[in-house]
């Protein structure tokens, strides 16, 4: 029995250790995990009373102190759950009758029943809850007086819990708990057998405490009740129906859509990314229109309402790469359709913009931005545009999308214009 004991309390160890672990795993959750934390623990303190299984003559104080309790709890669901904990009592003499000392400490394992959530205490209070636990274990009392040495035995282990929420992290919890021990040879107080052998020790603990709840969730188990799921249910639907809705109407649902504001009537792959052939941030179909339409014919009009809006649209772009100032070969027909834009239109002139990613000093960027601007603005002069029309703008770094994503910082890389 005192192997059983020892391999209780280390396996009770060894629990709290894996909830905290569990409990600080990596911020991305997998597919299938719980909305809600599932690991506690539970630190009690307060007295005892042994009701049975007491020597003639001697007895202990109605409310006797010390009495413990840890425990680490894992909740299956908001309504069941099991708990594995160690308590500690120790047993001293009423005045004025004879004395002794002597301690009771045990591991148990026990079922857990949340009755708030299953009497759906959430549709009046959510700070007060009751949980039911109840199992079996070993236990040990031990005494320098009496008999002198240990008792092993097994139990059988029951009580409520009241809680109250602090926070969602902490509750303030009030027990009370019932033990029958199982083979007990000596009475609590260590100085006589008992008279079966069988069933004759009885235990009542009553403690208050506080239960700490683990993980990263925003609740406990403890506290989520059907309208918590129902809602996060609704919420479920709400992102699937608007996620089916084809903003730009090119035919992917904005679930899918890794471009969801594709310019109107272009052709997209099956992700919803308008086709760009060659890279320079113009889609294949509306480049091609714009080039035979307006470019080519030379249409005035057109090309100072449709083309000039395309471009200080940010449809036309020039990249570079990582901390380079040389603009990437696919992008320079990026600089070729403004050189084409300005030529047919001499009284225009051009702001051009650069950016780079947030990787790096702030003020190297804002540079970096500045040289990627004037590398722009010398391949428009080599090919015809007055340098005078246009003007160099260094806007620094692009905040506007994820720094981690390696494909977000290649867009934001970039030179665009604006015509005036």
């Amino acid at each position: 029995m005192k192997k059983k004991l020892a391999s209780f309390s280390l396996l009770l160890l060894a629990l709290t250790a894996g909830a905290q672990n569990m409990a600080t795993t990596s911020a991305k959750p997998a597919a299938n995990q719980p909305e809600y934390n599932k690991w506690s623990i539970e630190l009690n303190g307060g007295v005892n009373k042994p009701t049975r299984a007491m020597t003639a003559g001697y007895t202990t104080e109605s409310l006797n102190f010390f009495h413990g309790d840890l425990g680490v709890r894992y909740m299956f669901n908001p309504k069941f759950g099991v708990k594995l904990d160690v308590g500690y009592d120790q047993f001293k003499e009423k005045k004025n009758t004879p004395d002794f000392e002597s301690r009771y400490v045990r591991a148990s394992f026990q079922g857990v029943v949340n009755i708030g959530r299953a009497l759906n205490f959430e549709t009046w209070t959510n700070t007060i809850g009751i949980l039911a636990h109840g199992g079996f274990g070993v236990s040990q009392i031990s005494t320098e007086t009496g008999f002198g040495g240990q008792d092993y035995m097994a139990h059988g282990i029951a009580g409520l819990t009241g809680q109250i929420k602090l926070s969602n992290r902490v509750a303030l919890t009030g027990d009370l708990t019932g033990i029958v021990n199982g083979r007990q040879n000596w009475n609590f107080d260590g100085m006589g057998n008992t008279t079966t052998g069988s069933f004759d020790g009885v235990l009542l603990n009553a403690s208050v405490g506080l239960t700490f709840y683990l993980g990263k969730n925003e609740k406990h188990a403890d506290w989520v009740g059907e309208e918590d799921r129902i809602g996060e249910l609704e919420k479920r639907v709400d992102v699937i129906e608007t996620g089916l809705i084809d903003s730009d109407k090119d035919g992917v649902a904005d679930l899918y859509d890794l471009e969801p504001n594709t310019v109107s009537g272009v052709a997209v792959n099956t992700k919803g990314q308008s086709i760009d052939t060659n890279q320079n941030g113009v889609p294949d179909e509306l480049e091609s229109y714009l080039e035979n339409t307006y470019v080519k014919k030379g249409s005035e009009t057109a090309t100072n309402g449709s083309v000039e809006q395309l471009i200080n649209g940010g449809y036309v772009n020039v990249y570079f790469d990582f901390n380079s100032s040389k603009p990437t070969n696919a992008s320079l027909s990026g600089v070729d359709f403004l050189v084409k834009y300005l030529k047919n239109n001499p009284g225009k002139s051009a702001d051009i913009i650069g950016y780079a990613d947030e990787i790096g000093n702030t003020s190297y960027n804002t540079e970096l931005s500045r040289k990627r601007a004037e590398a722009v603005k010398k391949v428009a002069v080599n090919a015809g545009i007055d340098a005078s029309r246009l003007n160099v703008i260094a806007n620094g770094e692009d905040t506007s999308v994820n720094k981690n994503s390696k494909e977000a910082r290649q867009i934001v890389r970039r030179v665009t214009f604006q015509v005036k």
